[in-house]
């Protein structure tokens, strides 16, 4: 079933930012894991809590799920906030000095990352996959991740106990930051790993394919789950967002799930009707301008637009017609369309002859 983010915040429709942040941090600490240990039902409304979260306070995100609700979230490659893990390590830090979360030492996940890909309007209108190399971090072979060599294994760190951080005095006030011993992870190993120097991650290129939906638009932003960094000892890795920017099309302009184009036509063609030969995404189109047309009328070739995202329905091409009008004529050319004048009841300026102009010019 679909999910009401907005009922399970407990905010209406037009709730602003600040509300829909107090509402999850409400709903976030009542059902918080470290408060309801082996309550899978306290962990599922966390969860909820979380992604309607981080789609009510993304104003993209947020658009996208009024007008289209969860199919328009997932055709841009949105899949929810994954696990509880995963939502410590995007939230934990979004409420002001110190973590909502409390302090969590011990393995971290991956770094998130940002890609930037230019796409052919083609390709945003039809849908691609694209094939893309990162440099990310990723689990070190020669010790699986772990950050120990061969043999050697984690210890607790002695600074902080194993809980990550520390507390400092400063005067008054006593402030926690993350140890400095070993980095917040909460512990150590007794001999490093040479090749990641203890770390348990190394940086490497990465090959990612990359799926574009059909009817995507400028502007928009893939997220593929853990195509991000690699986590530390062996936690989740991060999620990889790509960007995409659409080149121009040489002809063609989009407007939502609508193609716009223009077509020039001779005056003739527009008094007579004609047939012409126009390009599409899906190959030339022969359409029929009927006699009579106007400057800028409109014809429309039905389904030859953008899918609507979530919906599947399909926008149309809609050609404008601009009627050229030849700006010289010869002699003929120009006895014909005085006739055509006189037969239509149009008047018209006669053209004079030189002799004419030059008489006109002595006499003034």
């Amino acid at each position: 079933m679909s999910k009401d983010y907005y009922q399970i915040l407990g905010v209406s429709r037009d709730a602003d930012a600040k509300e829909i942040k107090k509402a999850y941090r409400k709903l976030a600490m009542q059902n918080h894991p470290d408060r309801n240990p082996d309550n899978q039902e306290a962990e599922n409304k966390f969860k909820d809590a979380s992604e309607a979260y981080e789609v009510l306070s993304d104003p993209d995100k947020r658009a996208l799920y009024d007008q289209y609700g969860e199919d328009g979230l997932r055709s841009q490659g949105y899949g929810g906030v994954g696990n509880i893990h995963d939502i410590f390590s995007q939230f934990g830090d979004l409420f002001g000095f110190g973590d909502l979360f409390g302090a969590r030492g011990g393995p971290q996940r991956g770094e998130h990352l940002r890609y930037d890909l230019e796409i052919n309007f083609e390709e945003a209108v039809k849908g691609a996959k694209r094939d893309i190399t990162i440099q990310r971090m990723e689990k070190c072979e020669t010790c699986k991740g772990s950050g120990a060599a061969e043999g050697s294994k984690r210890i607790k760190c002695n600074s902080c106990g194993g809980a990550g951080r520390v507390q400092m005095q400063q005067g008054f006030f006593a402030v926690t930051t993350t140890c400095p011993h070993c980095r917040g992870e909460g512990s150590r190993v007794e001999n490093p790993c040479k090749t990641c120097t203890g770390k348990g991650i190394i940086a490497k290129d990465h090959a990612v394919s990359v799926k574009i939906p059909a009817g995507i638009d400028n502007g928009s932003r893939l997220r593929l789950r853990g195509e991000g960094g690699a986590g530390t000892q062996n936690a989740p890795s991060g999620d990889l967002y790509v960007y995409l920017t659409v080149k121009p099309h040489k002809k063609l302009k989009r407007e939502g799930i609508h193609l716009f184009m223009e077509e020039k036509i001779h005056v003739t063609q527009a008094l007579l009707g004609c047939e012409l030969v126009v390009e599409t995404l899906d190959g030339p189109e022969i359409i029929t301008v009927p006699e009579g047309t106007q400057p800028y009328d409109r014809l429309v070739l039905k389904g030859k637009g953008a899918p609507e995202i979530g919906s599947g329905r399909k926008g149309d091409q809609i050609v404008i017609l601009d009627v050229v009008i030849p700006k010289k004529l010869s002699k003929s050319e120009r006895e014909l369309v005085e006739s055509l004048a006189k037969s239509q009841g149009v008047g018209f300026a006669p053209k004079k002859g030189f002799f004419e102009k030059l008489s006109e010019k002595f006499a003034d």
